[in-house]
Parts: C-alpha cells; sequence; structure tokens
C-alpha cells in the first residue's frame, strides 16, 4: 500500500540530463520506477536514451509507459507514412540512429521496447499515465472505454478541469510547464527537459507518496 514510486518525466532524447538526475535518484533505488513516456523525438540523442533504459532496467525495477511521440514512430512502422512523425520530431530521431532509410530499419531491440510500452499503469493510490485522463468520467470507465486510449495519449482538457471524478490521483508527463503541475487529483511532471530556450529546460521526478520533487536542469 504504502511502496515508494518515482515517476519521472518526459524525456525527449536529453539523455544527459536523464542520466544525472538517474544518479540523483540513488537515494530511492529500491523504489518502482515509472517513466511517464516520450523519450524519443526533438532532443538530441533518442537512441541514446533508449539504449540507457535497456540497460537500467535491470539495475531497478521500471516500468515504461507509452508517449505520444512513441506512438507516431509505431503508427509510422506500421503504415509506412511517418509525416506525422516527422513534423513532431522524428527526424532527430531517426539522425541519432545514423539516418535509416526507414522507421523500420531501428534496431529490432528499440522497436520490441517500443511496442511493449504500456498505455497506463496503476496502484492501490494512483494512476499513472502520459497525457491524462478524460476529465467526465472515472478511471474505470476510462479503462472500459476504447476512444480514451487516445486520450491517454494526446489529452489535455483536464488541465481545465474544474473538479474530476477520478478515484485515485493521475500522474502525468505531455504538457511542458515551468514547474510540476500540482491540483486535486493531479500531478503533472512534464518540465519541458528539451525546452530550456522557452523557459523550461528541466527533467523532473517525483517520489511517492511523499510527493518529494527531484529536478535535473537540462544538459543537453
Amino acid at each position: 500500500m504504502n511502496e515508494k514510486i518515482v515517476a519521472i518525466g518526459d524525456i525527449h532524447g536529453c539523455v544527459r540530463s536523464l542520466k544525472t538526475l538517474w544518479n540523483n535518484l540513488k537515494p530511492h533505488k529500491d523504489a518502482l520506477h515509472v517513466f511517464i513516456g516520450d523519450y524519443i523525438d526533438r532532443g538530441p540523442d533518442s537512441k541514446g536514451v533508449v539504449d540507457f533504459l535497456l540497460e537500467v532496467q535491470y539495475d531497478r525495477r521500471c516500468i515504461f509507459l507509452r508517449g505520444n511521440h512513441e506512438q507516431m514512430l509505431l503508427d509510422a512502422l506500421h503504415s509506412g507514412d511517418s509525416e506525422l512523425w516527422m513534423y513532431n520530431g522524428g527526424e532527430t530521431t531517426l539522425k541519432s540512429y545514423s539516418n535509416p532509410k526507414s522507421v523500420s530499419d531501428i534496431p529490432d531491440k528499440h522497436l520490441e521496447f517500443y511496442e511493449n510500452t504500456r498505455h497506463f499503469f496503476e496502484t492501490d493510490d494512483y494512476f499513472f499515465v502520459h497525457a491524462g485522463v478524460p476529465p467526465h468520467q472515472t478511471l474505470e470507465d476510462s479503462k472500459e472505454d476504447p476512444k480514451a486510449n487516445h486520450y491517454f495519449l494526446w489529452g489535455r482538457e483536464h488541465l481545465n478541469a474544474f473538479d474530476v471524478p477520478w478515484e485515485k490521483t493521475v500522474i502525468f508527463g505531455h504538457t511542458p510547464r515551468p514547474y510540476p503541475i500540482q491540483k486535486k487529483g493531479m500531478i503533472g511532471i512534464d518540465t519541458g527537459c528539451v525546452y530550456s530556450e522557452l523557459g523550461y529546460g528541466k527533467l523532473t521526478a517525483v517520489v511517492l507518496p511523499s510527493k518529494e520533487f527531484i529536478q535535473q536542469k537540462s544538459l543537453d
């Protein structure tokens, strides 16, 4: 019931920032680490991020959620149409893989990593998801609603909701803010590590249930 959990926000190819934050999380190495998605795109070394995650999953217990950027990569892989992904930073990801001709040329181990990411993860007290949960229905209803999968990856309307009917606190990323979002029933931990020039530029982790925030200024 009171298991310690560390949730880590959007990384977007910022591998140096990730490695430094990971070292700063050593006091919590026995916790369950939940990565909130968006490992790739826009930042300088998406391949390096995934290489690192594949390695450290054997050192600490890890859960890897799917972000909308991993979904765009997978959509490009399965449909052969990469226009949307390229428009949203996919070009920098392919560059980190030494510019393969197509997404299908990315190493199988990495494609398997993307395919195996989860849409959500929950405990008795928390619901972890990349973007958020529809604010007009309960978590149980969203889990049974196929349309909610799109919201899990892309949604933002909950940020403006006066109240939500959720049974647990929702931990999410996706929407960058200068500081973590802390509202009733929700904690947002995307502090825009890849957006230093826009006044963000931090990679954020939150330790639960203590709600201790640990941040690393972008090094990428």
